[in-house]
């Protein structure tokens, strides 16, 4: 064996919690970096991973050599490096799952570009043109082919050029033969996005806010230096121009931008605004990619290509050069954070820490900042921009709230639409005008209820009540996907005879009601059920913006960011539902969804409006909405954070425990929360053991615990040696949520 030069401290793809040390040889030494990606030997079998760290010595002694160098130079950058090291760190992950965020399957894979063949004329115009006139009677399939060759300047595909001229390969083979073609292998661009002309605009006039708010990131960005900014401007107050506007000086500077939106849907419009603003080539990166889709998109920006980079939250990850601008639009918004594995990472924080490394300017924008940021701004910590007024001649809408509890007297039953709502589309409709309309629920009705047990129809994997589709006349549990087609005649937990009751509505039942109180209204209806092929979000969004729909009806996806001037009149049917959560969060995620749809109305030259639906019309956080007063709402919200010690005055983490011996799990849990109670100090304050908002997902149960501190530094040890030690973990599976969106679900 070779002796070695040095040692490489390397991170494989399989999930350890530790580096493994290999020898590097001295041929291997001048093409070995940190962040190499390298094939190693581990109990007889070949894996991948990341070189970590260079150094002298190992203080083992049998060390294997590196088999193979799998990458011309660093992989992954130093600075996003030093990002997975953090993100580890903070969110208890492993390097592991953090570098398969950083690098898309495709790059890991080592993926071929996509090559096609391309046909091209092999002589000149002239003399095809003559060949043709002269074999036309005799060669009917080769002349056939050249006169497709002639309609084009430079070139075909051949799958394209078979295609239309209805040819066979044998044909076109035969002239490359006889000299009048040839067949080269070019390379595919998989771009997304397609090349379309686009009408270029040029920057607005901005107002006064609106110049004070760039100026100050203009500033941090000519000086090099690492700053966070927020803007908090009212909807439709223009924050978009001024990342616009930002986004040209950081251009100017020769430098990158990430532009992080919350989601899909917004993808389409901002690509849009962005295409007629910038020549520059734009990257989008987001989950409904193919693998060769992000693949090329991954390389145009490793390269430099592409200067902006559009996506959801894993586009924080990408390996944009001489990044100087991250934008976080809607930076309040919960689908930043990722919960369902791990790391469960906030997108919005790593981009913080991101621009830190980078000495890059972040800026968040929200019409309902996040009371974490809007605190951190009024501390001082971030720079606070306002835009108190809407940008040209658009003003507020005007917000009426409804009692439902006294539509219910009138109506002497339950009702899905008050008469004011009813009325406020009628005149739309007459005026053509749009209307919008939010139900966070999808399905058509949201239980099956029994007559004499009084219990809901749930799902025996998830233990959850399934939601009733109409369209697949079906029961749906919504966790695990499950379906009882067709749905049950009688009770399947008393077997009693009564016939089952439907409860509750969705967005499919308010789609179908409004056909027939309006028989000839044209309507679209957005949400997880009708979004479910690739390009659908994009593909509704253009109908309803080119009019070819009156009303909108979806759930969360269509309540931010979307701009269309023909909406006048937003309806919110069911405005106090996320009150009824158990979460400390739930006041702020309610005024902030009730307050972004409102935001939709009136973005044109006529005035909007807005009807809230509620049960709760006096409770403070829908009227805070109505009136969308921020600052008073932040007040309230604040003061009760401090009293029982939640965000932003303390840091909390969740664990989760799950298993299929419900026994097994509880024990576990309180096994676990008990040492680190013996193992951490005493300023970390933990919350009992209880069974999870979803206790039982796919046949698991689940139980969790949190614990509150002011700081969680000690906590990333303290978890490794607790999955190390404690023995009856090793049959449960456990999870950490280190700033969890939800202390509930």
């Amino acid at each position: 064996m070779p002796p070695f030069v040095a040692y490489a401290a390397v991170i494989l793809d399989v999930r350890l919690d530790m580096t493994l040390d290999y020898g590097i040889t001295k041929e291997q030494s001048p093409l070995l970096f940190r962040g190499s990606r390298v094939e190693v030997s581990i109990r007889g079998r070949s894996e991948k991973g990341y070189v970590l760290e260079i150094k002298s010595q190992s203080a083992f002694q049998a060390v294997k050599p590196i088999q193979t160098i799998l990458s011309d130079g660093p992989l992954v950058p130093g600075e996003l490096f030093d990002l997975a090291i953090w993100i580890a760190r903070y969110y208890c992950a492993n390097l592991s799952d953090i570098f398969r965020l950083i690098l898309p399957p495709g790059i890991r894979k080592g993926m071929a570009d996509k090559e096609q063949l391309f046909v091209s004329r092999a002589k000149t115009r002239e003399e095809t043109i003559k060949f043709c006139q002269e074999n036309r009677s005799k060669k009917h399939a080769q002349i056939n082919v050249l006169d497709g060759i002639l309609k084009v300047t430079k070139g075909i595909l051949l799958t394209k050029l078979l295609e239309e001229c209805k040819a066979t390969r044998g044909t076109v083979n035969a002239l490359v033969k006889a000299g009048w073609l040839t067949v080269e292998s070019v390379k595919i661009d998989r771009s997304p996005l397609v090349d379309e002309d686009y009408f270029m605009t040029k920057p607005k006039t901005l107002n006064e806010e609106q110049s004070v708010a760039l100026q100050k990131i203009v500033n941090s960005l000519q000086n090099n230096h690492f700053e966070t900014h927020l803007i908090y401007g009212v909807t439709g107050s223009g924050k978009t121009e001024v990342y616009l506007q930002a986004i040209e000086e950081t251009l100017r500077l020769d430098k990158g931008i990430i532009m992080l939106v919350p989601e899909i849907a917004l993808t389409g419009q901002t690509i849009e605004r962005f295409r007629c603003r910038f020549k520059e080539k734009i990257a989008i990166l987001h989950y409904r990619l193919s693998q060769g889709e992000r693949n090329d998109e991954w390389h145009h920006i490793r390269s430099g290509k592409a200067k902006i980079v559009i996506g959801a939250r894993s586009a924080i990850f990408s390996p944009v050069m001489n990044l100087g601008l991250i934008i976080i639009d809607e930076e309040h918004e919960q689908s930043y954070k990722q919960n369902d594995v791990a790391p469960c990472y906030q997108a919005r924080d790593v981009a913080v820490m991101r621009g830190k490394l980078n000495q890059a300017t972040v800026l968040l924008g929200s019409a309902t900042p996040s009371l974490d940021s809007y605190y951190n701004a009024l501390k001082g910590k971030y720079h606070l921009s306002v835009l108190n007024n809407r940008a040209d001649t658009a003003c507020l809408p005007e917000v009426t709230v409804v009692d439902m509890k006294k539509e219910m007297e009138k109506n002497k039953g339950s009702t899905n639409f008050s008469d004011v709502l009813l009325n406020g589309i009628q005149k739309r409709l007459e005026r053509g005008e749009q209307t919008i309309l939010f139900l966070n629920r999808r399905g058509y009705h949201t239980n099956m209820i029994c007559q004499e047990c009084h219990k809901p129809v749930k799902c025996h994997q998830c233990d959850l009540a399934m939601t009733f589709h109409l369209h697949e006349n079906c029961l749906s549990c919504h966790l695990c996907g499950f379906q009882l087609v067709p749905p049950p005649r009688n009770c399947p937990n008393c077997k009693g005879q009564h016939p089952l009751k439907f409860r509750g509505a969705g967005t499919e039942q308010i789609e179908r009601a409004l056909h027939a109180i309006f028989p000839e209204v044209r309507t679209l209806r957005m949400d997880a059920d009708t979004t479910k092929h690739k390009g659908s979000h994009q593909n509704m969004l253009r109908q309803f913006g080119t009019g070819k729909a009156d009303i909108l009806i979806g759930t969360q996806m269509i309540a931010k960011g979307l701009h269309f001037s023909e909406v006048t009149l937003v309806g919110v049917l069911n405005g106090d539902s996320g009150l009824n959560i158990p979460d400390f969060r739930a006041a702020e995620t309610t005024f902030q969804l009730i307050t972004q749809v409102a935001g939709r109305s009136g973005r044109g030259i006529t005035k909007g409006e807005v009807i809230i639906q509620t049960f709760l019309p006096e409770n403070s956080t829908i009227q805070y909405a109505a009136r969308q007063n921020y600052p008073e709402f932040y007040q309230e919200e604040i003061e009760i954070r401090k009293i029982f010690s939640y965000p932003p005055f303390s840091r909390i983490a969740k664990f989760v425990f799950s298993g299929k011996d419900e026994k097994k799990v509880l024990n576990a849990s309180q096994a676990a929360r008990e040492m680190l109670i013996q193992t951490l100090p005493s300023y970390f304050e933990f919350l009992p053991v209880v069974p999870c908002g979803y206790a039982k997902i796919k046949e698991h149960f689940r139980f969790q615990f949190m614990l509150k501190s002011p700081s969680l530094v000690l906590l990333n040890r303290a978890f490794y040696d607790l999955k190390k030690n404690l023995t009856c973990l090793r049959s449960i599976n456990v999870s950490i949520d280190v700033d969890p969106s939800s202390t509930f679900f």
